[in-house]
């Protein structure tokens, strides 16, 4: 399902505009083209989304899907991310509304959707689509390190923690590649990064043995078309709950790195007592697994891109110019900056 300006998007956000959980729906607010009518939030009804998350685009926010209703969305996506992907109790009712209502629902969480209607008979509509994001795509293998081969740049974004900006990072890299005449792709592997583009995998739903395959015949799909692909990055190396990273580094085989990190962090968010390491052990932990997973080259973290959203602009510049220092790269916030010295490490 492929979400375009046609369709009229009502974003369920409940606790996720102020909280940790909300990054898929904040992400499609700032980078899809699809029409978007309502953002649902109990908890920040009537107010701002510019004044909460700085992303200049005039939606309402409204307390329920009742009042959704009164924009006429045709589509309910669900823009929760939270800890296991597991649908909140109290949220399925307004979904099930939502479908009775005759929306179509687009699912990036681990419960299916008809699962919430047990018995019931569930008769959907003309046109109407329920769009579980989260399902393992068919004819899957193993990988065999095939996308070293690929003659384009394989850009892959990784992190120092879960929710730091990878997909936001790969998604302005893009834009910026793209502006400079070169032929870039988007290679979603999160639910959020599928619903804004349309395709991809969701690694998560994937099985472990077939994970990395599911990368590389991703990558290999694209890569004779393209000049860029920036693989949109997954969990990180240090936290705990992770898996994603060495599947992404085996199927994509990437040319450059781009380490995401968010400013001031010093600990993985609900774990403190897992330290990060320094931003320079960090870069060459990661050089070191990238360059023996396959391809056995030189791979390097072209730059850092730094998530400063909760500093001010001062603030902000002096991180990064104090990250630039440390590391030795190019660093920059690429959603709230031009950034050109993070995207030029890339094409020299």
């Amino acid at each position: 399902m492929q979400l375009t300006a046609q369709h009229r998007v009502a974003i369920l956000l409940h606790e996720g505009i102020r909280g940790d959980h909300g990054k898929t729906g904040l992400t499609f607010l700032r980078y899809s083209e699809a029409t978007v009518v309502a953002v649902i939030d109990k908890q920040c009804a009537g107010e701002s989304l510019a004044a909460f998350r700085g992303i200049h685009r005039n939606v309402p926010i409204v307390g329920d899907l009742a009042a959704a209703l009164n924009y006429h969305p045709d589509v309910l996506l669900i823009g929760i991310a939270p800890s296991g992907g597991q649908l909140p109790p109290a949220w399925k009712q307004e979904i099930k509304q939502a479908v009775k209502a005759g929306l179509s629902v687009v699912n990036g969480l681990h419960t299916p959707i008809r699962s919430l209607f047990g018995n019931e008979d569930l008769i959907l509509q003309s046109g109407q689509q329920l769009w579980d994001v989260r399902e393992e795509p068919p004819e899957l293998g193993i990988s065999g390190g095939k996308a070293r081969f690929l003659s384009c740049k394989r850009v892959l974004t990784v992190g120092t923690d879960f929710s730091i900006g990878k997909m936001s990072t790969s998604l302005e890299l893009v834009k910026r590649t793209e502006q400079q005449g070169y032929r870039a792709k988007f290679l979603a592997t999160g639910q959020g990064g599928k619903m804004i583009s349309g395709d991809g995998i969701p690694l998560d739903a994937i099985r472990v043995d077939f994970a990395a395959g599911a990368v590389e015949k991703m990558v290999l799909e694209a890569g004779d078309h393209y000049d860029f692909l920036f693989v949109e990055g997954q969990g990180s190396l240090f936290h705990p709950g992770s898996t994603a990273v060495l599947p992404l580094l085996r199927g994509s085989q990437p040319t450059d790195l781009i380490l995401v990190h968010r400013a001031g962090q010093t600990e993985i968010r609900n774990f403190p007592e897992i330290k990060i390491p320094p931003l320079v052990e960090a870069v060459k932990l990661y050089e070191m697994l990238a360059s023996g997973v396959g391809a056995f080259g030189n791979i390097k973290v072209a730059g850092i891109a730094l998530n400063t959203f909760h500093l001010d602009e001062e603030s902000a510049k002096r991180e990064i110019e104090k990250v630039s220092e440390q590391t030795g790269l190019p660093c920059n916030d690429l959603v709230r900056f031009p950034g050109e010295n993070v995207f030029s490490a890339l094409t020299e």
